[in-house]
Order: structure tokens, then C-alpha cells, then sequence
């Protein structure tokens, strides 16, 4: 395949950023150029809840700048993404309006989820390093200037990840008032880092081993040229870090814009950032320190390559989000083996019915993850369970799916035992960026339903929670969906349920459900 040029944009809380990349199935991806401008979107967004219109007429004239500059380079794609500033926002419809009128960009702004897993890719674009260091106990660390993410991964599994108001930019912000010493600010933010790690080390760490700690995120690229890291992508001891914490924070900011060659703004930053890293190190116990050197915008290329079959990722991050799930529902004491047999039917339901569905690969995703969390709402109300399922689901991000996607799954559960309701399904969010925009609010509820009806026929097959039925074989044949099983035991108590939700399927897809039984002569 050609060499193909792409561009990826990131708006970020404390900076713009264009990166121009060369995608090729052969030397993969390679970064060609990298253009930056500090701009405070941050710094408005977490103070008055808005970017000011100083601010968008800046931002426009630095995107109109980055559009030349990918005409220079004759880029033949491009991907606009913007991460918390701009999603905390209460303005940020306008403001996404004023960039496309003044620079012809399309900026998609992507949920905190989203914006993780794609950083994740870049890491992944390593995969020799990447893959070699997760098979033992690993933290990855993503520091932003908004928050800060920490997922656990063991054995290339995902265990869990958590999002933290840990951001540089967020952390300054809190403490910007308070006059203080050096000394003094350190221990300010300490306070504030080792409050918020403490409820996700008692629920998340217990006793599990982490021997690796993964750093990235902006401002580590700066704190490379100091950790005595020659090269981005070396490992460093445990020890290392704690030498380099020390000597860094009895700098003064004077002396961090002279040895890191920032402004005194970006300076500032710096120490909320050593802190957390620092500390998170500490906690976890992990004993080496990799730091892959990536940013947002490697991670744009790397996920636009992967969409694009350009690029091939040696880990399945599919799996990730569905491991996340697993261990979501685990934590709400789900049934997992009801939960391994609808997901099982599930799957065979949809496949068998791609012809009139017209679903995609999406799709099967967010019904496979419907049907491990439709019971976690029994956690809190076993009478009520579907709506407390809907309003967890709402609550907990979810790796890798954008906030539209955890509403569609949450739907989903939701009517999953309650009649459907065509005009009351409700959407706040917005489409996956890789998504199709033209998607109306009619078309939404419609992928709902069918997801809905699926989820009902599967969940009806294993009305007794015994498995029984994990032997059918399924057919489309004559109008009929046919669901044939060998099982000798009495199914009676499936046969009911299956029967109650055949009349919903039939009224979505126009084929008739239908449960045989083989009995041995």
C-alpha cells in the first residue's frame, strides 16, 4: 500500500497541537512533523465554566494556521479531536461551530473514555515493549492538564480503569490563591494527590502485585530530558524517580524554566505532574518506570491507521472494553455464568439475523456488553433492577466507548424487561467520532430497539439461569428464525419466556422466533 500523509489535531486544555504522520502498511507510522501553541482553554473552562471569545478567536487563528500547513504537506485525511477543556465547556457548541465556519474543521470533541483508550493505541503502535510489559502486573499513568488516568492492566488483560481530578492544570488551579512556600505548595498537593488515590488504592490495588508503571502524557515528555533517559522508551528504576523527585522539587520556577526551557506558566505545571507520578509510583509498589514518549496525537494516527486497516495493533483492544465490563459486572455481584449463556446467545442471535438487522461489528460490541451488565442494577434493587442497571451503566465510564455508546447500552438494559417505548428514549450524547454524523435521533432509538429485541429473545433462553439451551444451533428459514435444541431436560419455563418475547423480535426484524426441541427416540 502507498505511503499515506494524515494530519491529527488535538485541543487540548493547555495547548494546541498538529501533528503530520506518513501511514504505511510497511513502516507503519512515522511522525513527520509537529507543530505546538500554548493556549489556556483550561484555564477558563475549570474557573468560569466557558472559553472566553478572546480565547476562540485564538484558537480559530492557530487552527486556521494548522489547515496551510496541512495543505503544504497535501494531507489526504484528517482527525480534529478535543479532550476535557472543551467538554467541560457550557459554550463549546458554539465554540465548535465558530471552528468550522472560520478554518473548514470538523472537531470532534471525545469522552474522557475515548480519549484514553486512543492514547492507549499509541503506546500499542510499541507493541513489542508494550505487549512484553503487560504481562505482569502493569499501571498505566496518563496525566493530563484536566485529570489523570490510572488503569490496571495483568496478564494483557484490563482489570479496571479510573479517572482522577488529578490534571496539572486542574491542581494549579485549586491552589493559584493560596500563597505558600516551595516547600509548602509540595505539600499542598501531596494532600490533594494522596486524597484522591486513597479510595482507588482500597478499592482497586488490595493485594494486587504491580511491577510496572507506564507514564505518559505531556508533561512527561519534558521530564524525560531530566530523568536521565537518553532515549524515549527506556525502562528506569523505581529509584530514579525518587532522586529525580527530590532534586526537582527544591527548584524554583526560575530555575525549571531555565533547565526545561518553558515559560513560567508551563513551569508551574510541572511540579503537580511530579507529584502524581511520584506518588502513584509509590502506592502501587511498581519497581520500573517506562515512559514510551507519545502523545494525544499518536494515538489519533495510530487509532486512524487501525480504522483504516493502515496499521495493525498487536493487542485486541476490543478486549480491553469487554474486560472492563467483565470486572464492572463482577464488582456488582452479576451472574456470571447467566451472563457467559446470554452473551453467548446473543452473539448467535445476531449473526444468524445480519440479513435483517443491518447492524455492524459496533453494534455486536455494545450488545455483547448489554448483556454482561443488564443485571448489575440488582446490586442496589432487586425490584427496580433495570432502571438502577440504567443508572449505573450512566455513571461509570466504560474504556473505549463514547458517551452516546454507554446511553445506547444503558438503554438497552433498561428496556430490557420494560415495555419499549418509541417516543421516551432519551439521548444526550454525541455520535462516535468515527462514527456516521448524518445519524438523526429516529435513527438512534431504531439501533436501540434492535439491540433491545435481541438482548429479550437471547435473555429469554435461559429463563432458568441453567444453561440448558447452550447447545441450539440457529437458522433463518421461511420467515423463521429457528432455534433448534438437543436438550432432554424439561424447558418448559424458556419455552414460555421465549414465546412472550418472540412477538417484539417479529415486530422489529418481521421473523418469527421459533424454539424446537429434539427428543431422543
Amino acid at each position: 500500500m502507498a505511503v499515506q500523509t494524515f494530519a491529527a489535531i488535538a485541543v487540548g486544555s493547555f495547548e494546541l497541537e498538529l501533528g503530520i504522520y506518513e501511514l504505511s502498511a510497511r513502516n507503519g507510522l512515522r511522525r513527520v512533523d509537529q507543530v505546538r501553541h500554548v493556549i489556556g482553554l483550561g484555564r477558563d473552562t475549570y474557573s468560569t465554566g466557558k472559553i472566553s471569545y478572546r480565547l476562540v478567536d485564538e484558537m480559530c487563528r492557530i487552527l486556521e494556521d494548522f489547515v496551510q500547513i496541512m495543505n503544504t504537506y497535501k494531507v489526504k485525511d484528517y482527525r480534529a479531536y478535543a479532550t476535557s477543556a472543551m467538554r467541560e465547556a457550557k459554550n463549546n457548541q458554539i465554540v465548535l461551530d465558530q471552528i468550522r465556519v472560520r478554518t473548514g474543521l470538523d472537531v470532534h470533541i471525545i469522552s474522557n473514555s475515548e480519549q484514553r483508550l486512543i492514547s492507549y493505541k499509541a503506546i500499542a503502535s510499541k507493541a513489542a515493549e508494550f505487549n512484553n510489559i503487560i504481562q505482569e502486573g502493569t499501571a498505566i499513568l496518563d496525566m493530563g492538564y484536566g485529570s489523570a488516568q490510572i488503569s490496571l492492566f495483568d496478564k494483557d488483560a484490563l482489570v479496571t480503569t479510573q479517572n482522577l481530578s488529578l490534571g496539572a492544570l486542574r491542581i494549579r488551579s485549586l491552589l493559584e490563591r493560596i500563597p505558600a512556600t516551595a516547600k509548602a505548595r509540595r505539600e499542598q498537593i501531596e494532600e490533594i494527590v494522596d486524597n484522591e488515590l486513597f479510595t482507588f488504592r482500597k478499592m482497586y490495588l488490595k493485594d494486587r502485585p504491580i511491577t510496572n508503571l507506564i507514564g505518559i502524557g505531556e508533561n512527561i515528555l519534558y521530564l524525560l530530558r531530566q530523568l536521565g533517559q537518553r532515549v524515549a522508551g527506556d525502562c528506569l528504576e523505581a529509584g530514579v524517580l525518587r532522586q529525580f523527585y527530590e532534586n526537582f522539587t527544591s527548584m524554583t520556577l526560575d530555575q525549571m524554566e531555565e533547565r526545561f526551557g518553558v515559560t513560567a506558566e508551563y513551569a508551574s505545571l510541572l511540579l503537580p505532574a511530579v507529584v502524581v507520578y511520584k506518588r502513584v509510583m509509590e502506592i502501587t509498589g511498581a519497581k520500573l518506570f517506562w515512559l514510551p514518549g507519545i502523545r494525544l496525537c499518536d494515538g489519533i494516527a495510530a487509532e486512524y491507521g487501525q480504522d483504516n486497516r493502515i496499521l495493525k495493533l498487536g493487542h485486541n483492544f476490543e478486549n480491553d472494553i469487554l474486560a472492563a465490563s467483565r470486572n464492572m459486572a463482577k464488582r456488582y455481584k452479576c451472574h456470571i455464568s447467566h451472563n457467559q449463556y446470554l452473551e453467548q446467545y446473543a452473539k448467535a442471535i445476531f449473526d444468524s439475523t445480519k440479513k435483517y438487522h443491518g447492524l455492524g461489528s459496533r453494534d455486536r460490541l455494545l450488545l455483547q456488553i448489554a448483556a454482561i451488565l443488564h443485571g448489575c442494577g440488582k446490586f442496589i434493587s432487586i425490584r427496580n433492577s433495570n432502571e438502577c442497571s440504567y443508572n449505573i451503566i450512566m455513571a461509570t465510564e466504560i474504556i473505549g466507548l463514547s458517551h452516546l455508546e454507554r446511553e445506547i447500552i444503558a438503554n438497552v438494559v433498561r428496556y430490557n424487561i420494560r415495555d419499549f417505548d418509541y417516543n421516551k428514549v432519551q439521548l444526550e450524547g454525541e455520535l462516535h467520532p468515527g462514527g456516521d454524523s448524518s445519524l438523526s435521533q429516529t435513527d438512534i432509538t431504531i439501533r436501540i430497539a434492535k439491540l433491545t429485541a435481541i438482548l429479550r429473545l437471547a435473555n429469554s433462553m435461559d429463563r432458568g439461569h441453567r444453561g440448558k439451551l447452550a447447545d441450539c444451533r440457529m437458522m433463518v428459514r421461511d420467515g423463521e428464525l429457528v432455534v433448534t435444541t438437543g436438550c432432554q431436560e424439561d424447558i418448559s419455563l424458556e419455552a414460555q419466556s421465549f414465546a412472550q418475547k418472540a412477538d417484539f423480535f417479529e415486530e422489529i426484524f418481521g421473523i418469527r422466533p421459533i424454539l424446537k426441541q429434539k427428543r431422543r427416540s
